[in-house]
């Protein structure tokens, strides 16, 4: 079996897509599909998430315009991320939806060639995929979603259990995107069998009920920037990592929020980091001083105020870089990334990393190109919810989730849902 590529688009998460865009890459795709017909099976790479200013599924819109083109016959395989609002009509449309068993999204390659393997059997007449689609009336929030902790940890196992008995082809629990105020917003779970749909049934509803079992589990803890502070001086040995999930750009934060860095600088603690701040215009006044030269600089704060003012100080401008980096942690070992030009400043013993870029901090080598080691700091405040646990978090002492304000703060009583289908657990009493 031949791969053919058809498109391929990306960009760091942010708000609503714009409609005009989508329908274009959406045509761009179809039209290219279209050019290599018949085809034995499709893989569509999805996220799951994504809300246009006319669809609340645009993922399901896609797969739906993909079968009326390809036909009933032709397998259609899609992959989506652990975040996924997945629908019924994603799950009515496709044969099979895998998402990715991890957070911090370690297995994305593996979920590939699962649904590549998928594809060349079902095509070959080898299996007979039957999914079973079970959603959930529950929201859960980003930190407690993470695989490394519990209950997740535990039903991650679970699900593994389920995919070794005889008959099954795959299982998925996607814990959803909360920030989007769609009807499908939130937890479901898919089951796909080879060809026994009483046994996917039953395996789906099982796994739901021990989802919603530990439901009281996903509450998210969120610590006081000083009460990590007061930590730090008096009871921590190794690095400490403060995660300003709030901010978090892999969740359509803009990454420049200040609250965080504004408490350092007040009480002036050494040996802290707070990275990777987007802040353009500050790194390109950074690289015309020059390595060396103090700069008064107006920091961040500056995409809207629901992160913090704009932090204006002297700064020492200790290194200045190109952004370009190759991930050695878990989560993309060995492919390069790109920051965009990057700066690093003093200010009264804490180190900011600002780059030109919008992207999360999810690899220590993103540090260790511009001069830092985490291991020989004492506080490392990260703009991520979860992702940098993969390399990170496995160098920490401890981690904190911070108390900020922002777009993705891991809070649900911080939104009003208008869409979202109700009575839901947990903004309604169930």
């Amino acid at each position: 079996m031949d791969l053919v590529p058809t498109l391929l688009a990306n960009a760091t998460p942010g708000g609503t897509i714009e409609e005009s865009a989508y329908r274009r890459l959406k045509a761009m795709l179809l039209e290219r599909l279209r050019a290599v017909l018949p085809v034995d099976g499709v893989l569509l790479d999805l996220h799951g998430a994504m809300v246009t200013d006319d669809h609340q599924d645009a993922e399901g819109d896609i797969i739906s315009f993909v079968r009326d083109l390809v036909g009933q016959s032709v397998p259609i395989v899609a992959t989506l991320d652990l975040h996924a609002n997945i629908t019924a009509l994603m799950a009515e449309q496709a044969d099979v939806l895998i998402g990715y068993d991890t957070y911090p999204h370690v297995d994305m390659g593996d979920r590939g060639v699962e649904a590549l393997n998928l594809i060349a059997d079902t095509a070959a007449g080898v299996v007979r995929p039957t999914m079973a689609y079970r959603q959930l009336p529950l929201i859960t929030m980003p930190p407690l979603q993470c695989t490394l902790r519990q209950p997740m940890h535990r039903l991650l196992e679970r699900l593994h259990a389920i995919e070794s008995e005889a008959g099954v082809l795959t299982a998925t629990l996607s814990m959803g995107f909360p920030f989007g105020d769609i009807h499908d917003t939130g937890v479901s779970v898919l089951v796909t069998t080879d060809g026994d749909g009483p046994l996917a049934e039953t395996k789906a509803r099982a796994l739901a009920d021990e989802v919603w079992q530990e439901r009281d589990e996903f509450g998210v803890d969120l610590t006081p920037v000083r009460e990590v502070l007061r930590y730090v001086r008096e009871e921590a040995t190794g690095l400490v990592v403060l995660a300003d999930g709030s901010d978090n750009p892999g969740g359509g934060g803009p990454s420049d929020g200040t609250v965080i860095l504004r408490a350092l600088l007040d009480e002036g603690t050494e040996g802290t980091v707070v990275g990777v701040l987007c802040d353009p215009e500050t790194v390109a006044q950074a690289h015309e001083a020059g390595v060396g030269a103090t700069i008064d600089a107006v920091i961040s704060g500056k995409t809207d105020r629901l992160h913090g003012d704009p932090v204006r100080t002297q700064a020492y401008v200790r290194t200045l870089g190109d952004g370009e980096f190759v991930y050695r942690g878990p989560m993309g070992r060995g492919a390069r990334g790109h920051l965009g030009r990057t700066a690093v400043l003093v200010i009264a013993g804490t180190e900011v990393v600002i780059s030109a870029r919008r992207d999360q901090l999810r690899d220590a080598e993103m540090l260790r190109t511009v001069g830092i080691e985490p291991l020989h700091r004492r506080l490392l405040a990260v703009k991520s919810a979860v992702h940098f646990r993969a390399d990170i978090g496995t160098l920490a002492e401890r981690i904190f989730d911070a108390d900020t304000p922002g777009v993705h703060r891991p809070d649900l009583s911080s939104y009003t849902y208008r869409r979202v289908r109700r009575p839901i657990y947990p903004l309604d009493d169930m």
